[in-house]
């Protein structure tokens, strides 16, 4: 198990930050970046639901951050306050950036396609240059279509493709929890674990690392494989997990393999977190028309992106109101069943920018 160490530089120890979400998406985005453009930074990262990590970044003039896949939205007022204190960032992502805006000293680099992650957009910055790691991402942020084109275009083998794919759930799973002693492995571990290797292959082999965690992996899909529906329609489910660590860790995952296993539905996994509150995983059956990040972001904590989003602190007392937006947003009916009519239209143009100084 992970130990509980924060991942928090101390005040002014860097004159650079690299700012990361602890997922397979985070990991493997800044890792291509540092393989490409090697650089001594301290590291800011957590589980996959802590977010506002630019909040840990000390304020300086002529500091350098590098943020790698988590929300602007959710960042915004401490990426204004780095901004107006002197720093420079490179914001690299695909959420919901509704707070964009552009300054001299940053450059944010951002696709919220329902088939990108940040990993593919740092991909198409290099030029492809370390593309087993953006597939490897791809994977793990459930675009297995992509991922596999991708891993074809390179010449990847079906057994190399099979073994990328389980690299990408196993990275993704670790970072699922409420707080770094749910993980087996903190986040900034891993990627200085994984960092040395060019071939994600090569880690898969080596590592010590990997292997334990392809064990803990095998052992919490086993216990989530009994686990019924709390309530199902069709085209739409919900399932609730109880309050312990392995239910927390493989919550996405479960999530994840609900969409692969019925495509064009819609799912909600709630697990109960310690403090009696609920983690929230959505995922949309049809992310362009029923955006997830949509509903989710009706409730506070929640957001996230068009195909996957949640909810990071769903009080108990909330659960039957977000059950029931849940039901009529993805299906169009109350409780009772009875037709609820078109609704507002949750659509939004999908976006590729990138303003820079």
């Amino acid at each position: 198990m992970a130990d509980s160490a924060s991942s928090t530089p101390e005040p002014h120890a860097a004159r650079a930050y690299d700012v990361f979400n602890g997922d397979a998406d985070g990991i493997c985005a800044l890792h291509q970046l540092r393989l490409a453009r090697p650089l001594s930074a301290a590291l800011v990262t957590g589980v996959k639901r802590d977010i506002s990590l630019l909040e840990r970044v000390p304020r300086s003039a002529g500091i350098d951050v590098t943020v790698l896949d988590i929300s602007l939205d959710a960042n915004h007022a401490a990426l204004v306050d780095l901004l107006d204190a002197g720093a420079r960032v490179v914001y690299f992502d695909h959420h919901a950036a509704s707070r964009a805006f552009e300054h001299t000293q940053l450059r944010f680099v951002w696709d919220d396609s329902p088939d990108m992650c940040t990993s593919l957009l740092v991909d198409r910055e290099l030029g492809g240059r370390f593309r087993r790691w953006a597939i490897t991402a791809a994977f793990g942020d459930n675009l297995d279509g992509v991922a596999r084109r991708l891993a074809a275009d390179d010449g990847c083998t079906a057994n190399e493709i099979d073994a990328l794919e389980a690299l990408g759930r196993i990275l993704n799973y670790n970072a699922y929890g409420e707080t770094l002693a749910d993980l087996h492995v903190p986040p900034d571990r891993l990627y200085r674990e994984l960092h040395p290797y060019d071939d994600p292959l090569a880690f898969i082999a080596d590592a010590d690392c990997y292997k334990a965690l392809a064990a803990g992996y095998r052992a919490d899909l086993a216990r989530v494989a009994t686990v019924e529906p709390y309530w199902r329609c069709e085209g739409a489910s919900v399932y609730m997990l109880p309050d312990a660590s392995w239910a927390r860790r493989i919550s996405g995952v479960l999530a994840n393999r609900l969409t692969q296993c019925e495509p064009g539905c819609s799912f909600a996994v709630l697990t109960e977190c310690a403090s009696g509150a609920y983690g929230v995983s959505v995922r949309s059956g049809d992310a362009r028309a029923r955006p997830a990040n949509v509903l989710c972001e009706r409730f506070a904590s929640g957001g996230g992106r068009r195909a996957a989003a949640g909810i990071n602190r769903l009080p108990a007392d909330e659960i039957e109101a977000f059950l029931a937006a849940f039901r009529s947003y993805f299906t169009g009916t109350d409780p009772s069943g009875r037709a609820l009519g078109p609704g507002p239209d949750p659509t939004q143009p999908t976006h590729s920018t990138e303003t820079k100084r």
